[in-house]
């Protein structure tokens, strides 16, 4: 018989080791010719559109063979592996990169078996919408790595307004070690970062249930888009930061990106830092005299001053990234995030150049 039903298996194309499978769900090449790829597992044919082969050895993917179609869900070779929950949400932030919708597919049943022939020691991203809209079912999956494979750790982002007393025996039981909870702030003053969620009392709510994931001894990563609108209280929040939240692991200013609501608001909200450091600058000496990490994301470093490059990170996901031909002879492009590959030619950064 046919394939059928929705399958989660792994790309081999070393087909020498082929005699030494590491499990009944490797798909073995036995050709290719540049364009399409022919794999065999367990007696089943499949051929796949494929250029380069190197670059899908020990890929985890999706068969959809109704569709004919496969999904590439955790690719061996990148850092940057995420798996998105849902794109339900309960906020709808003005500069969302990917707007949330109404429907929802459980794909927790596929994300376990991915989770079982994933690379070793591997980071994985958890995303959405918003995850803990489905808590239970996140928490369940998380227990399942937890068990079966406890090498793997998560960076799991959520807008963290979910978290009660109830949750946190299940938080330490999973492992606070093993994951790195990225939760967003966007201002010190209730009613900004409300109005930037499209939520009244999410701070209050955020706050409370801050206090409870920090109870537990979780590592938190706070994240704040720097926009037009919140710029001018960056600095506001850098205290808040360090008078009240000094137990995260890191505060991660990041730069807004020109996709989903980010594209409609971009040219009222996009703050060029290249043109004005200062507010950024001043953040990030109030939070770390005080002893708490401060982090630049999606920021090229030709647009942050010499003094603050090493905060710099290179954030921009491999499939997503793209840099301007004239980067292609700078001295630190491969420490550089570069640019969203739908950053605009217009109406981004005012100063871009070589190092």
């Amino acid at each position: 018989m046919p394939i059928s039903e929705p399958l989660v298996f792994r790309l081999r194309t070393d087909s020498t080791s082929a005699v030494f499978s590491e499990s009944s769900r490797d798909a073995w090449i036995t050709k290719a010719n540049g364009v399409n790829a022919e794999f065999d597992l367990n007696g089943f044919g499949l051929s796949v559109k494929i250029s380069n082969i190197e670059e899908v050895d020990r890929d985890v993917v999706l068969l959809l063979p109704r569709k004919n179609v496969i999904h590439r869900l955790i690719r061996a070779k990148s850092q940057h592996n995420t798996l998105l929950i849902t794109e339900r949400c309960d906020q709808k932030c003005i500069m969302c990169s990917q707007p949330p919708k109404d429907s929802h597919i459980d794909m927790f049943g596929v994300f376990k078996e991915a989770l079982d022939l994933a690379p070793r020691n591997t980071i994985i991203g958890l995303s959405g919408g918003e995850p803990l809209l489905f808590k239970s079912e996140l928490f369940n999956l998380l227990e399942y790595a937890r068990i079966f494979r406890q090498d793997i750790s998560f960076h799991i982002l959520t807008n963290g307004r979910a978290f009660t007393d109830f949750d946190a025996e299940k938080i330490e039981s999973i492992g606070v070690d093993r994951v790195l909870w990225g939760v967003p702030i966007y201002a010190a003053r209730p009613e900004i970062h409300d109005a930037i969620v499209g939520v009244s009392g999410a701070f209050e709510q955020l706050t409370h249930s801050l206090a409870t994931l920090a109870r537990t001894g979780a590592r938190i990563e706070i994240r704040t888009v720097i926009m037009n609108g919140n710029i001018e209280h960056l600095e506001d929040l850098a205290s808040f930061i360090a008078r009240k939240l000094p137990f995260i692991d890191v505060w991660a200013i990041m730069q807004m990106e020109n996709i989903g609501y980010g594209r409609m608001v971009w040219r009222q909200e996009f703050f060029d830092s290249s043109l004005n450091f200062d507010p950024i600058a001043r953040a990030i000496d109030t939070v770390e005299i005080r002893g708490v990490s401060a982090n630049l994301y999606n920021f090229p470093i030709c647009t942050i001053p010499t003094s603050y490059r090493a905060y710099a990170v290179n954030s921009i996901s491999d499939w997503k990234q793209k840099f301007l031909s004239e980067c292609s002879a700078c001295v630190v492009r491969s420490d550089c995030c570069g640019l969203f590959e739908w950053h605009p030619k217009d109406g981004g950064y005012n100063r871009l150049g070589l190092l």
